[in-house]
């Protein structure tokens, strides 16, 4: 460690905060900041709720001033962490979070930047208990160390931190912004493409270019520890068939379960449950059996090309359709009757669908480039971050 600098616990750094009762002041209006009030994109508070006491949760016990950090205990590994403006000085937080006030001789936003070392949150990862809100306490957040140096030392590894963060969130926002440009100009052609009706083109309901159109069985089966792939939607929604993720049924219940129509080569499938709406050519020699959130399609492959009818039933025209015949809200559902009525616009060419399509697929591979490439600048971006933050922390900076 850099001479000058110490090695405190946290909880040694900072003031005693207070606690509040908004019920005492039924009338007395306020701000509540709950633990969703804070983007751990942002690290800002973006939303709070104007309450009477009266109204006030049971969680809504903390009251928080200018410059003390929010830091969620719960999942704190999610990182929703933000430092109280002075707009909302004086106003009231969930128990959820643990405050923060540092002492006058610590800078808050140094401490703010020491939330998010790797030493800091591998020590929560560690920490963190419980299966369905894994969190941490206060007590084990007040003992985590830290390293700090004079104030004045603070102060200008603060102002090299805001300087660089500000550089890397303006990076990160414009390769978001690329990256959705990229998503959206492929959609934008796949639109494009499928509403017209050129000469040549033809309008159909989707059971007309099928042979059949089924589901998997409606039986939950008895799973095996290796065997035939059991697929439901979870393996569709990659824009692959996933394979990787997959449960298993006997080769016996397999062929009992394929008795009458088996998933080959060619089909496509079709999710229908949850995320409904999503196809997939079935491009593997596998042999799988579905469940019955997924529907099995049967191109009449003399009529329409299997990949021009993926593409177009993964085109907004068609994944409009299907959401505005998905049924329930909860339990989102898309029935085959339903599913048969999809209407499909195509021409009468199967050259002309050959054609589109490798015009589709070379667009495809240009965008998942283009992914890549943004994807990448924002990895680094976030290594970058890491890397600042362990030289600052460490004395480097």
């Amino acid at each position: 460690m850099k001479q000058g600098w110490r090695i405190k616990p946290l909880g040694e750094l900072l003031e005693k905060t207070e606690t509040v009762n908004p019920l005492k002041s039924a009338g007395t209006e306020f701000n509540y900041i709950d633990v969703s009030s804070v983007s751990n994109q942002t690290f800002c508070i973006e939303a709070t709720q104007r309450l009477k006491g009266k109204d006030a949760p049971s969680r809504a016990r903390r009251l928080v001033r200018a410059n003390d950090i929010l830091f969620a205990t719960v999942r704190p590994t999610l990182q929703r962490i933000a430092i109280v403006p002075d707009e909302l000085d004086n106003q009231v937080c969930s128990t959820g979070y643990f405050v923060l006030r540092p002492k006058p001789e610590m800078n808050h936003r140094f401490v703010f930047y020491s939330l998010f070392t790797e030493s800091f949150m591998d020590q929560m990862a560690t920490l963190q208990k419980g299966a369905s809100y894994p969190a941490v306490t206060d007590g084990e957040v007040r003992a985590q160390l830290l390293a700090f140096p004079s104030p004045l030392e603070q102060q200008r590894i603060v102002g090299i931190l805001d300087e660089a963060f500000d550089g890397i969130a303006t990076a990160k926002a414009n390769a978001e912004k690329n990256l959705q440009n990229a998503r959206a100009l492929f959609k934008s052609y796949l639109q494009s493409v499928f509403i017209q009706r050129g000469e040549g083109w033809v309008v159909a309901k989707l059971e007309d270019l099928c042979h059949k159109i089924t589901d998997g069985t409606h039986v939950t089966p008895s799973y095996t520890k290796e065997g035939i792939p059991f697929l439901s939607v979870k393996n569709l929604t990659k824009g692959f068939i996933d394979f990787s993720d997959t449960r298993y049924i006997s080769l016996e219940e397999h062929e009992l379960l394929t008795k009458r129509w088996k998933p080959v080569r060619d089909d496509i499938l079709y999710t229908k449950v949850g995320t409904t709406g999503v196809a997939q050519v079935v491009d593997v020699d596998t042999s799988f059996s579905i469940f019955v959130s997924v529907a099995l399609l049967k191109p009449k492959h003399d009529v329409v090309f299997n990949s021009y009818l993926e593409h177009f039933l993964n085109a907004p025209f068609a994944r409009e359709q299907a959401r505005k015949r998905t049924r329930g809200m909860a339990n989102k559902n898309l029935v085959i009757a339903d599913i048969k009525e999809i209407e499909i616009h195509y021409p009468r060419s199967l050259r002309d669908q050959r054609a589109i399509v490798a015009k589709l697929e070379l667009l495809s591979a240009e965008t998942q480039r283009l992914e890549s490439i943004y994807q990448q600048k924002l990895a680094a971006l976030e290594a970058l971050k890491k890397s600042l933050l362990h030289r600052a922390f460490s004395g480097q900076l």
